[in-house]
């Protein structure tokens, strides 16, 4: 593929991703891509047969970071905290790097579930439920972390403090991904009550 015809696909998927966080996948139509990249609606059909495969293409890539980068935690083998304070940090850089697909997933994983060519999302969501699941089990079973607490709870309290931060957060060079991680770890972990010397 030529290299003028991989930056004009890069383009597209990133006016497209942007425009399916503002506006919903439903909502978006190839039209407005088009408008947005600054070429005719039938000139996206030359990169792309859909609408879908662009949805696609964003949120498998956002997938396949995530997977990735989950493997790499698990196979550290370290402490269940520290474990589960580098899942925090992992799912935070791939709101970082991903921005638009996090809200794309999030806002649409219903409406995507819908449509045959998403069946694999259903899947991809048990993957990483499993992965956190096997982490706080595993603290549990230590005694690192409570047992009266429901880890699936617990999963999906951090979950969505994790993810929603794509809709708050920006980092900075003052207040990088990388302190949000600790210190939601530490508020998780630690909790609110401040340690009395």
């Amino acid at each position: 593929m030529a290299r003028e015809s991989v930056d004009r696909r890069e383009a597209i998927l990133g006016s497209a991703a942007a425009l399916f966080a503002q506006k919903g996948v439903a909502a978006t139509t190839v039209r407005q891509i088009a408008d947005e990249v600054g070429i005719l609606s039938g000139s996206l059909y030359h990169h792309f047969d859909s609408k879908e495969a662009m949805v696609d293409e964003i949120i498998s890539s956002y997938l396949e970071d995530l997977r990735t980068r989950y493997d790499n935690v698990l196979k550290r083998e370290s402490d269940p905290r520290d474990q589960l304070h580098d899942l925090v940090a992992a799912s935070l850089e791939v709101v970082e790097a991903h921005p638009h697909a996090t809200e794309i997933y999030q806002n649409d994983v219903n409406y995507l579930l819908q449509l045959e060519r998403f069946s694999y999302l259903k899947t991809a969501g048990k993957q990483v439920q499993n992965t956190w699941l096997q982490v706080i089990e595993a603290g549990i079973a230590k005694g690192t972390f409570r047992s009266d607490l429901d880890p699936k709870i617990l999963y999906r309290l951090i979950r969505d403090a994790v993810w929603l931060s794509v809709r708050w957060f920006k980092p900075s060079r003052d207040y990088p991904i990388a302190r949000l991680a600790e210190d939601c770890t530490s508020l998780f972990l630690d909790g609110l009550t401040a340690t009395r010397t």
